[in-house]
């Protein structure tokens, strides 16, 4: 076991490989009473097409949250339901690449692990139940239809890309679940959650040597072959289309912007661009930078508004909106207000207020036992190591952040999705 310490940050973490590949990360929490298991797997609804055995397969859109709704189901019931008897507070996510499932509980804690490494292990589903679940899964993708945050989200992704999966929506389409079978499920189980596709985190006090042999006992023997991803060809930097107008039940309209930016690398430079695109995104539009306070007097722009950056598989993307009764014009005044920067340079004084902001808003998420192993998996799934944020922080520069704007928020690589409100009549 390889024990690793962050003074900086006042976090320990205990780790360990198994045999199998799985690794297992302890974060020792001593004298707390909630403890916290996280098993997630490196699969996400990005991964749609793929090598495994030397086989290339094209699955549906929507496959790994399908699966993740059939994976409580056991042979003697349900795992959800026997989690929550046993005291736990147990849920799951799948994102564009992870699908994690996870509980917390203040008791019975080495009881609920092995149901958690049992059920997300072996597998159990019919061909009755698969088809039952069909249903709940296509109503809740109109459910998402139906949401306006959700669409106009969607309709920026496929303005910005022209090939990436990002473009589908993680839970599919009713046309595309339609196509899932139950040997489809079983066969991406097989190549997805091998142990050396996923990580343990556990968060609490607990024993490390009793997690890890749990965990040896419950997970496979070995691991399978290793996967070949294909998330699409490269693409120019260039947004696929300028925008998308719809029509829907809102009081105003709704938009949101986006910058189509150069993909991160793996590993330890992929944390530094992450916070880079974060620090720059609060100077030009948080809501402590000038632009959004100009915005907000001149009733541009409410409370909804805000923005972010974020990187996927092979794609990355500065991102901005809200309600607003002049999407185009917030839009143009965002586009402005990052040339001005780009001209005259990022003040300094506010470079700084902005950094320390943000270092203390990553210090502040390690009070959250779920963001730390939510963070920790995707350093492993990413290969950097999460722990590290105050040194990469201390790497990144004024100019580190108008190199940014400079190059990734220029027209060329944006894009609009609206949502108007229906018209009466």
């Amino acid at each position: 076991m390889l024990e690793l310490n962050y003074p900086r940050i006042g976090e320990t973490v205990l780790q360990h490989t198994l045999p199998n590949g799985l690794r297992i990360c302890i974060v020792p929490k001593p004298g707390y009473c909630k403890k916290y298991a996280f098993f997630a797997t490196r699969y996400g609804g990005m991964d749609m097409k793929f090598n495994w055995g030397g086989t290339w397969y094209d699955t549906p859109a929507g496959i790994a949250h399908y699966l993740e709704h059939k994976m409580f189901d056991t042979e003697d019931g349900n795992a959800l339901l026997e989690l929550s008897q046993n005291g736990a507070e147990p849920n799951a996510f799948t994102g564009n690449a992870m699908t994690a499932y996870y509980f917390d509980c203040t008791e019975h804690f080495e009881e609920n692990l092995r149901l958690l490494l049992s059920f997300v292990s072996v597998p159990y589903f019919t061909d009755e139940s698969v088809e039952k679940e069909r249903g709940i899964i296509a109503q809740e993708i109109r459910m998402v239809e139906d949401t306006p945050d959700w669409q106009v989200y969607e309709r920026l992704l496929e303005c910005l890309y022209r090939t990436s999966p990002a473009r589908v929506p993680i839970a599919g389409t009713v046309e595309s679940i339609a196509e899932i079978t139950a040997e489809t499920l079983y066969a991406c189980h097989k190549a997805f959650y091998d142990p050396k596709n996923m990580m343990l985190c556990v968060v609490g006090d607990v024993r490390a040597e009793d997690v890890i042999a749990i965990a040896g006992e419950l997970t496979p023997e070995s691991h399978g072959d290793i996967l070949e991803r294909d998330y699409g060809s490269d693409e120019e930097l260039s947004a696929a289309k300028k925008e998308s107008r719809s029509v829907m039940e809102v009081n105003m309209p709704q938009f949101l912007v986006g910058w189509k930016c150069r993909a991160g690398s793996e590993g330890d430079a992929l944390l530094r661009e992450s916070l880079i695109g974060e620090m720059a995104c609060d100077i030009l539009l948080g809501d402590s930078s000038p632009l959004y306070h100009r915005l907000y007097d001149q009733g541009l722009i409410n409370g909804s508004f805000g923005g972010g950056f974020d990187q996927l598989p092979g794609i990355a993307y500065l991102y901005a909106g809200g309600e607003s009764s002049q999407p185009e014009a917030v839009s143009a005044a965002i586009m402005d207000e990052a040339e001005r920067l780009s001209r005259e340079g990022v003040d300094e004084d506010f470079y700084r207020q902005i950094r320390r902001s943000s270092l203390g808003a990553s210090l502040r998420e390690l009070n959250s036992f779920e963001n730390i192993a939510v963070s920790l998996a995707d350093g492993y799934f990413r290969n950097f190591d999460a722990f590290r944020f105050p040194e990469a922080y201390d790497s990144i520069t004024r100019a580190d952040i108008e190199q940014f704007l400079r190059e990734n928020v220029v027209e060329v690589r944006r894009a609009i999705s609206i949502i108007e409100p229906k018209k009466e009549g």
